[in-house]
């Protein structure tokens, strides 16, 4: 079996999330690591939080608490709701620790040893309200490319086209405001990604299959106008990772912290050493250092689009620019974004429903299942209550609940609450289970290719399939002519049941797992062999009637939750 290491993108430490931000990065590779592992993978799957930067200081001076401890709490909060809807990561950790601290320290100053690393004198804008300079977060203003009149600093979230603050028309103080801002010169640390173009092109070019998305991203940004930039690595912040070379102070530098972008990917390698030190794995290195084993890991990434071009070119020249042996990334799986309702998520205005939010008013299973079957991979997707009722209903309800019920429920009233014997499978069974055989190699086939609408299209399928089937042969007009036949069709309905459990648990995992416990087995093998599969509950076996698995989504409910979710969080 391979072993397989995956990173979603790391959230930032503000605030609560939206379900935009769950399915572009965390979600996604959540349901990849549990496919992984249920098909008998070994996987390290590592997540943290992001605390350095800007908008961890806004955020905490908006809480009026030190960025320390608003930090601290706010890691408390992300993992809670991890857990909450079952991101199953091997490690949630933080990039404010020692580890990565000292990691991205010391990749500093091999870079600059390699003569990757400058010195610039430059102006920066200075906020004479604020009494502060003020980093590329601290600024927003109107984007000169697209007109997006939100654009920081550093980034226009709209076109992903990266700034300068002096690039931005009418720009303001996040902190106050204020336009009262002038230049005033100051000195920063560049990284030399300009000396490093042609071996990332190089590189990219020999990455096997990737997005179209992805791909466009970084030769868009390696190409533009004059090409890949060189960027500032450095900020004048009191809240981050002081700049050191190794643990040498780095003259000229005092005060300054590294800049968070290139400090917040090193933070999947410090990840895995917190893993160690939190004594849940022994070697990081052989998932990291190429030298030390991790030439056999296949290393996937997931994250939003806006996350691509630090992930593509920024964290691939600090690695090769080391010349030090650590992993690369084998494969990006980047998606597009998730609107909500005709409009955007947004944060700042409370539009959208936040991770908290949706697991007050129902379970993690409900959220998944729609996220990932609408996932926006090849285009932006919208989230309507209106599509989120009918899928929950439709596909979870009506198709995976109503089998799971019909078949527990006929059993026990006919024959008991054990798999009945008698009957033999005949020509409709066998196409039952030539049928499930080929949805399953296609789920299979577009798990292992990362295209997860198609393999929740393909697992919806499945379920058809039983349903399809029970309608055909109805057992329970069956069970009046030929009692034996109808104990057949329904001992392998019991079966499908855990069949069903085992293949949708990457996707709905307390869901199955009730299941599982209904029919009263803990064997979540995977069924490389659908008819023997088909076999494991023998007769005789015993099993409960689960409770209901989904219930419906009334229209008052969901007008409800419309008018709840349209912008009024605090």
């Amino acid at each position: 079996m391979a072993r397989h290491l995956i990173t979603s993108a790391i959230p930032y430490i503000n605030g609560i999330k939206h379900l935009g931000n769950l399915v572009g990065s965390q979600l996604p590779a959540d349901l990849y690591a549990r496919y992984l592992r249920a098909r008998g993978h070994e996987v390290l799957f590592l997540c943290a939080t992001d605390e350095h930067g800007t908008p961890a200081e806004l955020a905490a001076a908006k809480a009026g608490k030190p960025v320390a401890d608003y930090c601290a709490e706010m890691w408390g909060v992300q993992a809670r709701l991890a857990e909450g809807f079952r991101l199953s990561f091997d490690h949630f950790g933080r990039s404010s620790s020692p580890q990565n601290h000292r990691l991205t320290q010391h990749f500093a100053k091999v870079l600059d040893e390699a003569r990757l690393i400058r010195e610039v004198s430059e102006t920066q804008m200075y906020s004479n309200a604020d009494g502060r300079f003020l980093p590329d977060r601290y600024i927003e203003g109107t984007c000169p490319n697209c007109g997006f009149d939100s654009a920081r600093g550093d980034q226009c979230d709209n076109c992903t086209k990266q700034l300068d603050p002096v690039d931005l028309i009418n720009p303001h103080s996040t902190i106050s405001g204020s336009t009262d801002l002038e230049m005033r010169e100051t000195k920063h640390l560049y990284l030399a990604q300009s000396k490093m173009k042609d071996e990332l092109e190089k590189w990219i070019d020999t990455r096997e299959g990737w997005p179209v998305l992805t791909t466009s991203i970084a030769k868009k940004w390696l190409n533009d106008g004059d090409g890949l930039q060189d960027r500032g690595i450095t900020r004048d912040l009191d809240w981050g990772i002081p700049v050191q070379r190794g643990d040498e102070p780095w003259p000229g530098m005092e005060g300054k912290v590294f800049y968070v972008w290139f400090d917040a990917p090193i933070e999947y390698i410090a990840c895995a050493q917190e893993w160690v030190e939190a004594g849940k794995g022994d070697d990081w290195a052989r998932w990291w250092r190429t030298d030390e084993g991790a030439e056999d890991v296949r290393y996937t990434q997931f994250m939003g689009k806006d996350n691509v071009p630090f992930h593509t070119l920024g964290f691939p020249v600090t690695i090769l620019g080391s010349g030090e042996p650590w992993k690369l990334v084998d494969y990006i799986k980047s998606f597009n974004y998730l609107n909500y309702d005709g409009g955007q998520f947004s944060t700042s205005r409370g539009r959208g429903v936040f991770m908290d939010q949706a697991l007050e008013i129902l379970p993690a299973d409900y959220w998944r299942w729609w996220l990932l079957s609408h996932v926006p991979e090849t285009s932006d997707a919208e989230f309507t209550w209106e599509a989120f009722q009918s899928g929950v209903n439709k596909d979870l309800a009506d198709v995976l609940g109503n089998f799971a019920s019909r078949v527990t429920k006929f059993c026990r009233s006919k024959f008991s609450e054990a798999v009945p014997e008698g009957g033999t499978q005949g020509p409709r069974e066998l196409q039952l289970i030539a049928d499930l055989t080929a949805k399953l190699r296609d789920y299979e086939a577009n798990m292992e290719a990362l295209e997860i609408r198609k393999a929740a299209a393909a697992l919806r399928g499945a379920w058809v399939l039983g349903n399809e089937y029970l309608q055909e042969v109805a057992p329970w007009s069956t069970f009046k002519t030929d009692p034996e036949q109808a104990a057949m069709q329904i001992r392998l309905a019991l079966n499908m049941i855990r069949l069903y459990a085992v293949i949708s648990a990457p996707f709905i995992p307390d869901a199955c797992a009730d299941l599982l416990a209904a029919m009263q087995t803990d064997d979540d093998s995977w069924p490389t062999d659908v008819a023997a599969a088909l076999t494991m509950l023998p007769p005789g076996h015993t099993f409960t009637v689960p409770e209901v698995t989904f219930r419906k989504i009334t229209d008052a409910e969901r007008e409800d939750w419309a008018e709840r979710f349209a912008g009024t969080r605090g």
